[in-house]
């Protein structure tokens, strides 16, 4: 184990950069970046609801246990600009045809502050509320170094409700730069332990290649199933203005627009909602853009917690059932037919804009893809490319396609 040193900054917020649409320089001479914090939204994490068993098998999960030891400043700043990259290549999988359920978990280990035994916290458990993942991200921050792969594995194993269905494809992504066998939980117990639950176990290592499979990065991923990357994880994203930003981030207004908070905990959503786009803007508008076109996928961005648009597209009885107490302030008064009225209207305008921005999206994608090559930059290994390739070549496995 290295000696680390604890350094304390401010925290810029931040959004995302898809693979896709950017390219990635190596620095020269660069250090860690500096440990960035934020305050976070207080909210209760949502657990994902229990499905039928006959739709479980179109589900996807992710678990992402990133270290947050002092050295892992870089690795955090790709994992908040990448999550909406790793939300849109998810959202491309089809199975039998269909868009799957995705849900995402997200983990912190190594951090010599957390209180938890082996210095493991579990952040979210698997949910399809990705506002609170967003939210999350920004609110971590690096100290000290003791980082115990094999028991964050377990604890991610144990402690998440994976999906049982055979046919649902699971992943774990564990991030670090420290040896994968240090003390703690044995990582090859924890490994089998998530193959007999049918989850792959990927590994990426934080340095040089050769060094992260002398320290057991590659042989985790060769017993888990999974696939082995080393990245550079203090690589600086380049984001590339396109002529269809502007439009985007106007359509986006308008969606937010749709959406009507709803219960006791919809106002208080409705803002996070807003702090995330602002988090994503932060960077810069294409990393706003690519938040949005997430946005714009409503099989991957569901708000039916909060939002009596999304509660209704999945329950038509549920106006007529709905508490006083859970009213929309702003219809309070109103009969439930008018209610319904308004929701219904809401709900075509949601998904007018959202078909725009999607077509927006595809031009948008084709003017990246050739600034890119006209460009020659060599993207190089990233977080997020890493995770995408390894969801395109497990996802054949599972029987799921493109």
């Amino acid at each position: 184990m290295k000696t680390k040193i604890l350094i304390h900054s401010s925290l810029i917020a931040a959004g995302i950069a898809s693979f896709a649409f950017t390219g990635i320089l190596p620095e020269k001479n660069s250090d860690s970046a500096a440990v960035r914090e934020t305050v976070s939204l207080a909210t209760t994490p949502l657990q994902s609801e229990k499905l039928p068993a006959e739709l479980s098998e179109n589900t996807v999960q992710v678990a992402l246990l990133l270290d947050t030891s002092n050295s892992m400043d870089g690795l955090i700043e790709q994992a908040k600009s990448r999550l909406w990259n790793i939300v849109n290549t998810l959202s491309t999988l089809k199975f039998e045809g269909k868009t799957p359920r995705i849900e995402i978990a997200l983990y912190e280990y190594g951090n010599d502050g957390l209180d938890q035994k082996h210095w493991v916290r579990k952040v979210t458990p698997l949910t399809q509320d990705l506002d609170l993942i967003s939210e999350k991200l920004f609110s971590l921050r690096t100290n000290g170094g003791t980082e115990y792969c094999g028991a964050v594995i377990k604890d991610a194993v144990s402690a998440l409700d994976w999906n049982g269905n055979s046919k649902a494809m699971k992943l774990i992504y564990i991030a670090g730069n420290e040896a994968f066998n240090q003390e703690g939980v044995n990582y090859k117990t924890a490994i089998s332990a998530a193959r007999e639950q049918q989850i792959f176990v990927n590994t990426i290592f934080c340095g040089n290649r050769r060094e992260g499979i002398e320290t057991h990065w590659q042989d985790g991923a060769q017993r888990g199933g999974g696939q082995y990357f080393n990245i550079d994880s203090d690589r600086k994203v380049i984001f590339i203005e396109t002529p269809y930003d502007i439009r985007i981030s106007e359509l986006n207004s308008k969606l937010n627009d749709t959406y009507v908070s709803y219960g006791r905990m919809g106002e208080m959503k409705k803002m996070s909602q807003h702090r995330e786009d602002a988090n994503a803007a932060s960077y810069s508008r294409a990393n706003a853009v690519e938040r949005s076109i997430s946005k714009s996928k409503k099989e991957a961005y569901r708000a039916d917690s909060w939002d009596l648009v999304d509660k209704v597209e999945r329950d038509k009885n549920y106006i007529q059932q709905m508490k006083a107490e859970d009213i929309p302030a702003e219809m309070k008064g109103k009969s439930k037919e008018e209610i319904a009225k308004i929701i219904e209207t809401k709900s075509r305008e949601r998904s007018k804009i959202q078909k725009d921005i999607a077509d927006l999206a595809l031009q948008r994608q084709a003017y990246m893809d050739s600034e890119l090559k006209k460009r020659g930059e060599n993207t190089g290994d990233d977080l997020g490319k890493a995770i995408e390739k390894s969801i395109h070549e497990l996802a054949k496995v599972k029987g799921f396609s493109f």
